[in-house]
C-alpha cells in the first residue's frame, strides 16, 4: 500500500499548511504507529498428543453429566450432605480467599496498564514564599527592600506518552494473560480443595460403616462370650475358649475405639476446609455411603482445555511472549506530547488575571544511546523466561495424562478386585454361618470358631477399605479431569 496516496496522507497535507501543522502531524503519524507490535506472533506451544488415553481401552465410558457441565462434579455422588458441604467450601474456605485476593490485584493492574494508553490530566495549585540575599542579581527582588516575595500559581496540565513501538499495549497484553492465569489459579486451587473436602467425606462416610460394622461385631462376639461361659459352666467347653473368645471381643472393641480418633482427623479436615474451627463443627453420623459414580473420560487433546493448572500453565506462556516484545521496545525512543497552562501572580488579589498566564505545549522524544548491554541482557532475560514456560507448560500437560492414566488404572484394578473381594467375603459369610452352627451342636472347638470368624470380619472391612479406595479414586479422576472446568467457557465469563 502506497501511504503518499492515503486519504490520512492527504489529510495531513492539509493540516500542514497551517498553524501549529508540524505537532499535529507528528501526533496523527504516532497514533497511526501505535499499533506496531515488537513481541512474537503467540502459538500455543507445540504438544504431542495421544489420540486416546492407554487405559480407556475397555473403560466403561458414561454419558456426560449435568453436574460435570455445570462445574457442580461433586454432585455426581448423590448425597446432600455433600453439596452442603462443598457450597460453604466456596463460600468460605481462606485459601479460595487467598487466590480470589490475588485475582484481584492481577484484575486492578490490567486496568491501570489500559488507564496508561490514555492522556492523563493533572491540576496543582500552590503559594510559595521565597527569598533571596541582598547581594543577589536577580532584578526581580532588587525593589524589594525586604527580599521577601509571595508567588500563587494555578496550573492544569496534560501529558501523554504515545505508544509508537507497542510497549504499552504489550505490557497490557502480558497483564491481561497474567489475569488469566491468576484467574485459573483459582480454579484450580478451588478444585484441589474440592476434591480434598469430597476425599474426607467419603472417607469419614467408610468410617461410619465400618463402626456400624465392629458394633454388629462386637454384639455377635459377646453373644459369643456370653453362650461359652455357659458352656464351661456346663462342663461343656474348657476355659481357653472363654479365654479366647473374651480376647476376640476385646480386640474388636479396641478396633472400634480406634475408629473414634481416624473419624475426628477427617471431621477436623472438613471443618477447616469450610473455614470453621473444629470445635464449631460437628458431622453427624450416616447410615450409608455414597454410591460410586460412572465418569466421563475426555480425549486427550480435550484435557488441555478441561484443566485449569493447564490452562494457567498456558497463560503463562502468553504473559511471557508479550513481555519479549516489551523487552525490545526498550531500543527505540519514547515519545510523549505535553501541554500545561495556568496563571502565576505575586499577589492573591490579581492572581486569575489575564495578563499572569502562561502556557507551554510540545512533544518529547527520549532514547537511551549506551547502556553496556543492559537492554541486550534484558530481552535475553525475558526470551529465557519465555523458554521456561514453555517447559513449565509441557510438563504440566504430561503430569496431567500421567495422573489421568494413574487414577483411571486404579479405578479399574479397583473393579477387578472388588467383584474377587466379594466373592471371598460371600465364602466367609457361609463357612462363618457353618461353623457356628457346628459349634452350636458341640461338633467343634471353640477355636475353629474364631478363626473362621476372624477371617469373615477380616473380609468385610477388606470389601469396605477396597470400596474407600475406589470412592477416593474416583474423586482423584474427577479432578484429574478438571472437574466441571471449561477453558473456553470460563474465560469468557471472566470478560
Amino acid at each position: 500500500m502506497n501511504f503518499a496516496q492515503t486519504p490520512l496522507h492527504r489529510a495531513l497535507q492539509q493540516l500542514g499548511r497551517g498553524r501549529g501543522s508540524r505537532l499535529i502531524g507528528a501526533s496523527l503519524c504516532a497514533l497511526l504507529l501505535s499499533a506496531c507490535s515488537l513481541s512474537p506472533d503467540y502459538q500455543r506451544p507445540e504438544l504431542s498428543t495421544p489420540a486416546q488415553f492407554k487405559q480407556a481401552e475397555g473403560w466403561t465410558q458414561a454419558k456426560p453429566s449435568d453436574a460435570i457441565a455445570r462445574g457442580a462434579w461433586w454432585e455426581l455422588y448423590g448425597d446432600a450432605g455433600l453439596n452442603t458441604l462443598v457450597e460453604e467450601l466456596n463460600r468460605s474456605n481462606q485459601t479460595v480467599a487467598q487466590y480470589e485476593a490475588q485475582y484481584r490485584q492481577a484484575s486492578a493492574l490490567i486496568r491501570s496498564s489500559r488507564a496508561s494508553l490514555f492522556p492523563s490530566l493533572d491540576l496543582s495549585a500552590g503559594k510559595t514564599r521565597s527569598a533571596q540575599g541582598t547581594g543577589s542579581s536577580s532584578s526581580s527582588l532588587s525593589n524589594n527592600s525586604s527580599g521577601i516575595r509571595n508567588t500563587y500559581n494555578a496550573q492544569l496540565g496534560v501529558s501523554w506518552e504515545i505508544d509508537l513501538w507497542g510497549k504499552l499495549r504489550e505490557t497490557l497484553n502480558a497483564d491481561e494473560a497474567s489475569a488469566e492465569a491468576s484467574f485459573a489459579d483459582l480454579a484450580a486451587m478451588r478444585l484441589s480443595l474440592q476434591s480434598e473436602l469430597v476425599q474426607n467425606y467419603l472417607q469419614l462416610r467408610v468410617i461410619d460403616e465400618q463402626k456400624r460394622l465392629l458394633e454388629a461385631t462386637v454384639a455377635a462376639y459377646e453373644r459369643s462370650l456370653k453362650m461359652t461361659e455357659n458352656q464351661y459352666r456346663a462342663g461343656v467347653s474348657g476355659p481357653d475358649a472363654v479365654a479366647q473368645a473374651r480376647t476376640q471381643l476385646k480386640s474388636t472393641q479396641a478396633d472400634l475405639i480406634d475408629l473414634i480418633w481416624q473419624r475426628a482427623q477427617y471431621e477436623n479436615a472438613i471443618a477447616v476446609l469450610m473455614g470453621k474451627a473444629p470445635a464449631d463443627f460437628a458431622l453427624a453420623d450416616s447410615k450409608s455411603i455414597p454410591a460410586l459414580p460412572q465418569i466421563p473420560v475426555a480425549l486427550p487433546s480435550q484435557l488441555l482445555e478441561r484443566r485449569p493448572d493447564i490452562a494457567s500453565a498456558e497463560r503463562n506462556v502468553m504473559a511471557a511472549n508479550s513481555t519479549i516484545g516489551v523487552a525490545r521496545a526498550a531500543y527505540f525512543p519514547d515519545l510523549s506530547l505535553s501541554m500545561s497552562g495556568g496563571y502565576s501572580s505575586s499577589s492573591f488579589s490579581n492572581w486569575i488575571q489575564l495578563p499572569n498566564r502562561f502556557w507551554s505545549v510540545g512533544p518529547q522524544l527520549a532514547m537511551t544511546l549506551f547502556d553496556a548491554g543492559k537492554r541486550s541482557a534484558e530481552v535475553d532475560r525475558t526470551v529465557a523466561v519465555y523458554d521456561q514456560t514453555v517447559a513449565q507448560y509441557r510438563q504440566t500437560v504430561l503430569d496431567g495424562f500421567k495422573e489421568v492414566e494413574n487414577y483411571m488404572v486404579q479405578l479399574k484394578v479397583y473393579g477387578d478386585e472388588a467383584g474377587v473381594r466379594q466373592e471371598a467375603l460371600d465364602a466367609a459369610r457361609e463357612s462363618l454361618r457353618l461353623t457356628e452352627n457346628q459349634y452350636r451342636a458341640g461338633l467343634i472347638g471353640y477355636l475353629d470358631v474364631v478363626n473362621v470368624q476372624a477371617t469373615a470380619l477380616s473380609n468385610e472391612r477388606s470389601v469396605l477399605n477396597l470400596l474407600q479406595g475406589r470412592l477416593v479414586a474416583s474423586v482423584q479422576l474427577i479432578a484429574a479431569l478438571g472437574g466441571g472446568w471449561d477453558t473456553q467457557q470460563a474465560f469468557a465469563e471472566q470478560e
